[in-house]
């Protein structure tokens, strides 16, 4: 939960991948009031701008250069210093990651993919240092959670590359979730796959901020999307629901508490 630049190992960026782009633009528009910039170089490319700021990009899975096969999904990006030592480091801690290149003049990155087969990128910054909304605004991307079928596995493997501190809680009764903390500081967490969601791979979801987690979910159903966990408190945190957009893209909202 970040205000402006992010720190190495923070989360840096999104990129929503989605077919019908157009349909997708209008989409989030009317749900987080989104608008969007040019990203030169970058084919099927757009800022996706909250308040004004940066908050990821929205990529046309119709022209971007992405591998054919490539889901509509919201992809994940972490903040290094080093994208090539970092992909040395994946590597070594049991995952697998591409080699890491550069996008033109904005960056290196590198997509990697964790033990339990979730996917993330990593970010090195040149020109383009990555996201710089407030993650608290209606509408910016304000929590991530790897839902996993090894919590165990996933958290060494993320403390080790990042240096995250993980914390177990237990938000509901029966269930445990692993809080990451970057610096002290809560960045992400981790919780196991349920059995009752059916047979969802291991992925990184992200949740976006809301002012009112009971309206803007009504809204989004308004407007085509797929209510798929209707909205639920989490004592202490806040209101959530999960949602797939008319594009198939999952995304969570949350009212964070006050």
């Amino acid at each position: 939960m970040t205000t402006g630049t992010r720190k190495t190992h923070d989360f840096c960026w999104i990129n929503l991948m989605t077919p019908e782009a157009e349909r997708a633009r209008a989409f989030f528009g009317a749900l987080f009031g989104w608008t969007y910039g040019e990203m030169p170089g970058v084919p099927g490319g757009q800022l996706i701008l909250v308040g004004g700021r940066t908050a990821g990009a929205l990529m046309d899975l119709s022209v971007a250069n992405l591998p054919k096969g490539t889901p509509a999904v919201i992809g994940v990006m972490m903040k290094v210093e080093d994208a090539d030592a970092a992909v040395a480091k994946v590597a070594s801690l049991g995952g697998r990651a591409d080699p890491a290149f550069d996008v033109l003049e904005n960056g290196r990155m590198a997509m990697c993919t964790d033990p339990n087969g979730a996917v993330f990128g990593l970010w090195q910054p040149k020109k383009q240092s990555g996201i710089d909304v407030d993650s608290h605004a209606h509408g910016a991307p304000s929590w991530f959670e790897t839902i996993t079928s090894d919590v165990s596995r996933a958290t060494a493997f993320y403390a080790a590359l990042f240096g995250w501190t993980p914390e177990d809680q237990c938000p509901v009764p029966g269930m445990t979730y692993t809080l990451f903390k970057l610096d002290g500081v809560p960045v992400a967490g981790a919780m196991q796959a349920m059995p009752h969601v059916g047979d969802v791979p291991p992925h990184w979801g992200t949740s976006f901020a809301v002012d009112n987690a009971d309206e803007t979910a009504r809204r989004g159903v308004e407007l085509g999307a797929s209510l798929c966990i209707p909205v639920q408190e989490i004592p202490g945190v806040g209101r959530f629901a999960l949602l797939k957009s008319p594009q198939g893209v999952p995304f969570h909202l949350i009212e964070w508490a006050a």
